[in-house]
């Protein structure tokens, strides 16, 4: 199959099959993103799906996970997701499990008996940008979504018996909140018990809507230092057991990644490392040109 635009998957997916059944992002609003904007929305005709599994089983493929794209697959209404879940186990037979990307909203809107229709039909885990854990941020960024709302739709999944990985930014917040965020984002995990964090810095395209707000003053953006600051509390101040995180910082190629708790004190210290190094320097922003 021919894709669409640049590939987005998080790093535990990168073992898992990816079958795209849309193109773009069905929300596509958020102030800091470009990934989709060049994009127009659409679902895939099941036809296309269909014959991109048949293409891939013929060359013997018969992946144990897949993960469906795009932007958000979980967008989809539930018996054209139920179809595709149908294809997969007549082409994969050897299928364990489905995972994609999901809105919070995408969630809410479905009602308890189809949430359950799609655990049990094989979905295991959807990741949710949580991006950040205030409210009055994820209103300036357009977010479309509250804590509330989030937890709320967390409860919903863990009810039909699927589980969720988070996407957060440290540096969303903007200067000198990235100790409070980190506050607010420990204690929404540890409440909800992701299985998996993702940690996609806020690394800013010039182009993106958000960078407009830096020019008018209305939104003073972190350095790297200030990031690696918040991402070293958030580690502290979490308590899930057997969570898996990965943190990027694209700007200045530092990544940390581990299990916790079991490679905290190992994370930390590498965390403590890149502060003292970007201390003694000049502040580095993450700004892309």
């Amino acid at each position: 199959m021919e894709y669409e635009g640049q590939i987005c998957r998080g790093p535990m997916e990168r073992a898992s099959y990816m079958l795209p059944i849309s193109v773009g992002c069905s929300y596509n609003r958020c102030r800091f993103c470009m990934l989709f904007k060049h994009l127009s929305y659409r679902e895939l005709p099941l036809e296309q799906i269909e014959e991109e599994l048949r293409r891939v089983s013929g060359l013997g493929g018969n992946p144990k996970q897949v993960f469906l794209g795009d932007g958000n697959a979980f967008s989809a209404e539930t018996d054209r997701l139920l179809a595709i879940f149908a294809l997969i186990r007549r082409y994969f037979p050897g299928c364990q499990g489905v995972n994609m990307d999901a809105t919070v909203h995408d969630i809410l809107r479905k009602p308890p008996r189809e949430l359950t229709a799609l655990s049990e039909a094989g979905v295991r885990t959807l990741y949710l940008g949580i991006e950040c854990g205030l409210d009055d941020v994820l209103a300036q960024m357009n977010k479309g979504q509250t804590m509330a709302q989030a937890g709320e739709a967390i409860e919903r999944l863990h009810q039909a018996g699927m589980s969720y990985g988070a996407h957060i930014m440290t540096g969303i917040a903007g200067k000198g909140r990235g100790l409070e965020n980190a506050q607010a984002l420990a204690d929404f995990f540890n409440r909800t018990r992701p299985d998996r964090i993702v940690n996609f810095s806020l690394f800013l395209h010039r182009r993106a809507p958000l960078y407009q707000d830096i020019l008018s003053g209305q939104f003073l953006p972190v350095d790297e230092l200030e990031n690696l600051r918040e991402e070293q509390r958030l580690l502290a101040l979490l308590e899930t057991d057997g969570l898996v995180y990965d943190g990027f910082h694209d700007c200045i190629t530092f990544r940390v990644r581990g299990n916790l708790p079991q490679d905290r004190e190992k994370m930390l210290r590498k965390l403590e490392a890149a502060i003292g190094e970007y201390e003694a320097k000049e502040p580095v922003f993450a700004f892309v040109p």
